[in-house]
């Protein structure tokens, strides 16, 4: 995992000519959000026994952009050679936890463990945080 730094090329936008799924979320929003995850996982041959994980980080991710980032985030999602690439952005700027001894805050760490690549990008411009999934079987 590459924290507050450039991911490697490749990761930080979706290759020209790749068809590039958005969807722009509040948090009421987040049903839909899940259900968008898992149509883009079943979509790009995902294992089904990695969909849920998927589905559990892309969650945590975006929980993570409308409450500690601001009100209203987007999603985008890319292949690169085969693996899906999630992309959340907000425009706000959260840092990332969770501090010893919290209760909560471990959403950013379990997407760190589900996915097999994570970028976490938080500066003026916003937070955007880059994951990496292996796709088709």
């Amino acid at each position: 995992m590459n924290e507050d730094a450039e991911p490697q090329s490749g990761y930080t936008s979706p290759p020209p000519g790749a068809p590039v799924k958005e969807l722009r979320f509040r948090l009421p929003d987040l049903p839909q959000v899940r259900q968008f995850a898992e149509d883009e996982a079943r979509g790009a041959g995902m294992a089904e026994e990695a969909v849920g994980d998927f589905i559990i980080a892309v969650n945590e991710v975006a929980t993570n952009a409308v409450t500690h980032g601001s009100d209203h985030a987007f999603l985008r999602t890319w292949l690169v050679n085969g693996d899906l690439v999630v992309e959340v952005h907000d425009e706000g700027v959260w840092k990332p936890g969770p501090l010893p001894g919290a209760v909560g805050g471990m959403g950013l760490w379990v997407a760190r463990l589900l996915s097999s690549d994570l970028t976490l990008r938080a500066g003026g411009d916003g937070s955007t945080v880059i994951m990496r999934f292996p796709g088709k079987e």
